[in-house]
């Protein structure tokens, strides 16, 4: 308990002087006189924009002292202050610089150095004139004079910094994450018809405000048609037409499927309503009888277009659109059994949501079954709200607010995997054959179904649990015999084929497989007795966009000279020749396609780091504008004033014979001769990269307004993220996750300080998301000496925590290599901790669960370390839940870094108001 204090009079002198922006501090056992005298600083800290502001003494409440107060005091405290901890306020405190004021502080209080022991002043340490204060009840072992002097000392150490960012940055990433002001536009969805010959998007309507029209266009002429006005979507006794979400046409173009009022699973929005227009009637239904609003998932056409199809609490329904009867295909679907969509874990890992096909002659539906049984339950606790709501008030007069619980079942790392099979109905309803699939359906996954080119057998991707082998399974649609016809494998792991197509008469089918050490295209025959390689070269297929037996080519997305940029190419079936590129080569950049099943023209869609994306229609194989579809204009003209320069791509030579790609934006009115702080950008995982020569849309608009303040921002991939560089560059990381990205960025880091002198070593900050904040983490606690601030968003601290799919495919399995999962987990480097770190986490995130990262606070209290922490609640792991919180996330990380890392050349303000 702190003594009273009985010389009131020069204290708010005293501590106003000494710390001008505040101090971490209790007010205990003091009286009506310390308060009135300590009144003028109450009312000085009520001025200062600081993110918390708490005073905190003991006895609050009627008959405890505090009805003594003056009332203007009352009146102030109540306004200013939230009674229930203390005041906070920060500049940095380094563990140097805490030595330091150890020493002076004792002799100066005591008359004599260490006078506290050590750790006991170490402890103290950290709870200083600080931003955030933890562990500051410690303080309360000190008496008030010295944590005056404490104050004192610390504010002469150490230079001020800002607390909020500056208003123009502030504006800038209100117009980016609030207004929207730089959202660019898409062209689409689009739906080629007649194999190219025509196609349909979806234009603003004429005649309703806000809605949409369906129109046809002429792909070589251009002429334009209206198929579907808004007005013929308006259901009987609503007053205005449905938003079309997605659709899809019956073969006929008779009728059209229109999927609304769409609601949220996991990632995407995959449940929603099913509306059918005949257009030859005009009538429009709803589908699903009495389902309730938003309930139906992946609602598909009959090949002959008179039923539907969908998923309804996970069973299987097919709807006759002439007679309205519903035929329930499965009845056994349960909060256990899954038919025809996927668990958490395969749509996470492989992309599977919907998962169930029509067979080609329309009289069977082949689907996927998951029995969750033995997963085991993760509940998700939303103490506010459902799930993905965000509540921000309790109405009046509502009363008896507790937490829900969401339990989701989940596979993490050496644990249960559901048990998947597939199934064979027919769509008229009767019982079900199961395709007879090798091996434990619970430590080996089907991670792709389809119909084998014709409607009596299918074609399956078998892997095991390692993820090492892909079996191409052949099964027997009427007894559910199965034959493996081709197999992958890898010493690392093998990637699922999303290409799988059969050509020329369904003899074969189309195969990407790194077995040369290059993704390259193949033919492998039906009967699995050669595999014909088509592309040759020292280059990957990043993606197959089109195949033409007919004419003998396939076309494909590569970029054999710049993995940072994508082209198209195409390639002769029969593997002769060599390869084409048809991306004119004045064009850098990244470029898509949506090539038309004739392979005679493309929705084209070009960005580049600085370009906004642009659409048009070309032909093929020369590339040839045919018209704009849209070139997002005005966006261009918005987004210059904001880009501070062109972005430099670069490559780096980190030693060894290895170079990382990498991109800096340097800041307005860059001079080399000067020294500026660096903030790194990094995810550094096998599952995504962050160089790339395309718009990355309000990511790039954050770093372009981060260098518009004074900050040199960068960003390398290192080896182990996909990247088109080969097989030995992307699986060199297998069962090392997390230790070679922290190697090789810091050799990166050190790489770009050695050749590029502007660069101030000294101020140099990391941040990252998901991934990225697990390898700021690592950065942060293994090269403390190189990264000073870090902010790590959604991190994984600890591999065994995230799920099966993905941590064992590139770690093998957790019982198998435990010290390889220790050493890639940050939080077993969490001593190494010394500078200034933030970690943020959604408290409703499913995917990378908070638990993670709740562990990783107890370890950093645990050993005494000082770092910051934002929650936000209910939010998942996009962090984008509720009014405000991009803006909000993003306000954070900026101020964050300004208030700890210095912007611009030293003793230089950023000048805001030149444009390029």
């Amino acid at each position: 308990m702190l003594p009273s204090i009985t010389h009131a009079t020069d204290f708010p002198t005293q501590l106003a002087g000494a710390c001008p922006d505040g101090i971490d501090f209790y007010f205990e056992n003091v009286g009506g006189a310390i308060w009135q005298a300590a009144l003028p600083l109450v009312n000085k800290f009520a001025r200062v924009p600081i993110s918390g502001l708490i005073a905190h003494y003991d006895g609050v409440g009627p008959g405890d002292g505090t009805d003594r107060l003056p009332a203007t005091m009352r009146e102030t405290l109540s306004k200013s202050l939230t009674l229930r901890g203390f005041i906070n306020y920060a500049p940095p405190w380094s563990n140097a610089q805490a030595r330091d004021f150890e020493e002076e502080a004792c002799a100066e209080l005591w008359g004599r150095p260490q006078c506290c022991g050590g750790s006991r002043m170490m402890k103290t340490a950290k709870c200083r004139c600080g931003n955030r204060a933890f562990g500051s009840a410690r303080i309360r072992r000190l008496p008030l004079g010295a944590l005056m002097a404490f104050c004192a000392i610390a504010t002469s150490l150490i230079p001020r910094l800002n607390a909020q960012v500056s208003p123009k940055l502030s504006a800038t990433l209100h117009q980016i994450f609030v207004e929207k002001e730089f959202s660019a536009k898409s062209f689409g969805p689009a739906r080629w018809l007649k194999g190219g010959e025509a196609y349909t998007t979806l234009e603003p309507s004429a005649s309703e405000a806000g809605a949409k029209d369906i129109v046809r266009y002429e792909t070589a002429t251009g002429k334009r048609e209206a198929l579907v006005s808004a007005s013929q979507l308006v259901p009987a006794g609503a007053g205005a037409s449905l938003e079309i979400q997605d659709y899809a046409w019956s073969e006929d173009m008779n009728r059209l499927l229109v999927f609304t009022n769409s609601a949220r699973v996991w990632r995407l929005n995959t449940r929603g309503d099913y509306w059918v227009l005949d257009r030859r009637t005009g009538a429009l239904k709803r589908l699903g009888g009495d389902a309730p609003p938003s309930s139906l998932m992946f609602g598909k056409f009959s090949p002959d277009g008179s039923r539907v199809a969908y998923v309804r609490a996970n069973n299987l329904y097919v709807e006759d659109l002439d007679t309205r009867h519903l035929i329930r295909l499965t009845r056994d679907g349960a909060e256990t059994i899954i038919n025809g969509t996927s668990d958490w874990v395969y749509e996470e890992e492989f992309f599977l949501r919907d998962g169930f096909r029509w067979s080609p002659d329309g009289q069977r539906i082949a689907y996927w079954q998951f029995d969750t049984s033995g997963v085991r339950d993760f509940p998700l606790i939303y103490d506010t709200g459902s799930p993905h709501e965000v509540v921000t008030h309790i109405p009046y007069p509502e009363f008896g607010v507790y937490p829900k619980i969401q339990h989701i079942r989940y596979p993490q790392p050496g644990t249960a995997n559901s048990a998947v099979r597939v199934g064979v109905v027919s769509a008229t309803s009767g019982s079900t054959r199961w395709m007879e699939v090798p091996g434990d359906p619970r430590n080996n996954y089907i991670a792709r179904m389809a119909w084998a080119g014709n409607s009596n057998q299918l074609v399956l991707q078998h892997l095991n649990r390692l993820q090492n082998t892909n079996d191409v399974l052949l099964a027997d649609a009427d007894t559910g015999a199965v034959e493996r016809i081709h197999r992958d494998q890898d010493g690392a792991w093998v990637d699922v084929v999303d290409d799988l197509r059969w050509l020329h008469g369904g003899k074969e089918f189309l195969w990407l497989s790194e077995q040369d050490g290059w993704r390259h295209a193949y033919l492998v025959s039906k009967q699995g007795d050669h595999a014909r390689l088509i592309t040759h070269g020292q280059f990957d297929v990043i993606s197959i966009e089109g195949a033409d037996p007919q004419d003998d080519w396939l076309y494909y997305i590569a970029s054999p000279a710049n993995a940072t940029q994508r082209y198209l190419y195409r390639t002769r079936f029969d593997g002769t020749g060599t390869p084409e590129r048809l991306t004119p080569l004045d064009a850098p950049g990244t470029h898509s396609y949506q090539v038309a099943p004739d392979c005679r023209r493309a929705f084209h869609t070009a960005s580049a780091f600085d370009e906004p994306p642009a659409t048009d229609l070309i032909s093929l194989p020369d590339h040839k504008q045919a018209r704009v579809l849209e070139d997002n204009a005005p966006l261009r003209s918005k987004v210059k004033p904001l880009i501070p320069g062109p972005t430099e791509f670069f490559r780096l030579d980190i030693g060894e014979g290895v170079a990382l790609d990498g991109w800096m934006i340097k800041p307005r009115d860059f001079d080399p001769a000067k020294k500026y702080p660096l903030l790194v950008f990094v995810y550094g995982e096998p599952a995504g990269l962050t160089v790339l020569d395309q718009w990355f849309g309000e990511l790039s608009l954050f770093h372009f307004a981060l260098a518009n303040e004074g900050y040199l921002v960068a960003s390398v991939d290192n080896r182990g993220t996909p990247a088109p560089k080969g097989r030995a560059w992307r699986k060199i990381v297998y069962g090392s996750v997390g230790v070679r990205s922290s190697r090789e960025q810091a050799a990166a880091l050190q790489a770009l300080e050695r050749t590029r002198p502007y660069i101030d070593a000294s101020r140099v900050a990391v941040w990252g998301k998901s991934g990225g904040g697990s390898n700021t983490l690592n950065l942060m606690f293994r090269s403390p000496d190189l990264y000073k601030v870090g902010m790590a968003v959604a991190p994984v601290p600890d591999q065994r925590l995230y799920d099966t799919i993905y941590q064992e495919r590139f770690m093998g399995l957790s019982q198998d290599n435990p010290d390889g999962y220790r050493a890639g987990s940050p939080i077993n480097y969490a001593e190494g901790l010394s500078g200034k770190l933030l970690i943020v986490h959604g408290s409703g995130d499913d995917n990378v669960h908070f638990q993670g990262t709740e562990l990783l606070v107890n370890r950093l209290i645990e050993l005494g370390k000082e770092f910051d922490f934002m929650e936000y609640p209910n939010r998942t792991h996009c962090l984008c839940e509720g009014p405000g919180t991009d803006f909000h996330l993003y306000a954070l990380l900026a101020r964050y870094l300004e208030e700890h890392l210095e912007r611009g050349p030293l003793g230089v303000e950023p000048n805001h108001n030149k444009t390029n």
